[in-house]
């Protein structure tokens, strides 16, 4: 007969094995979830809040620049003096310059 101890300690290394296997196993699972929300997210066609903002930013931009297009050209219409521009110009970014370029040649 084996002595006490020697029991314990036999479980307690299966419940050490089976501690360390469902750590395993929890780790591929989220792995696999993470994996299928991904191809999920790619599969809708849902931008990044990067990718957001910067259209945001953009559309503030032409917004503003069409504000100050159309005082101008109600100053143009009533023969007053036109104002001063409301917005400066920010310089264009490197992505920016290809697209007005080709759109200029367009």
């Amino acid at each position: 007969m084996q002595s006490p101890n020697r029991i314990f300690d036999d479980l307690a290394r299966v419940a050490n094995g089976a501690v360390a296997v469902a750590t395993g196993m929890r780790q591929e699972i989220e792995a696999l979830v993470r994996q299928q929300f991904e191809r999920f997210l790619t599969d809708r066609d849902l931008v990044s809040r990067e990718e957001f903002e910067a259209v945001r930013l953009m559309a503030e931009k032409a917004r503003a620049e069409n504000e100050a297009l159309a005082a101008r050209l109600t100053a143009l219409e009533t023969g007053a003096k036109p104002a001063a521009k409301a917005a400066p110009k920010a310089a264009p970014k490197s992505g920016t310059r290809r697209r007005a370029a080709s759109k200029k040649a367009e």
